[in-house]
């Protein structure tokens, strides 16, 4: 079923179906702006070029060149500088929402959790066992 929404990049109403997140024109203008990075990236000496490189010398803006490595239209192990930013600290990565560095940091808080989680638990074992032992029958 569409939903009528505004088109982000230039305001215009369009029937939105799930597929483009901009309208008939914006995404036109963006698929010739793809391919003009893509054959830009397809020459040898360009295959390295980094983001900034690529903004520089297409029209392609840092965004939309993050939303197509986060699609997997421009792949990182084609062209290697590219990527799009962690969603925790900004930095450039090429899978998933964080980078490899917050994934690690958010693992450690996990096993730091599920220690003092365990711990907590065993306390209160060990003194609901204290409690039990300490009566005395009657």
């Amino acid at each position: 079923m569409a939903e009528l929404r505004n088109c982000p990049s230039c305001g215009e109403f369009f029937n939105y179906t799930g597929v483009r997140e901009v309208c008939h024109r914006c995404g036109m203008n963006e698929e010739k702006i793809y391919e003009e990075v893509y054959r830009f990236l397809r020459k040898r000496e360009n295959r390295a070029a980094t983001i900034e490189r690529i903004v520089e010398m297409t029209d392609a803006t840092e965004s939309m060149l993050h939303k197509w490595v986060r699609k997997g239209r421009l792949q990182p192990a084609m062209f290697p500088n590219l990527g799009y930013p962690c969603d925790n600290c900004g930095a450039l990565t090429t899978k998933g929402k964080l980078c490899d560095t917050c994934t690690a940091d958010l693992k450690q808080d996990l096993k730091t959790f599920e220690a003092a989680t365990e711990f907590r638990e065993a306390i209160k074992q060990n003194d609901q066992a204290t409690y039990l032992s300490s009566r005395k029958p009657r």
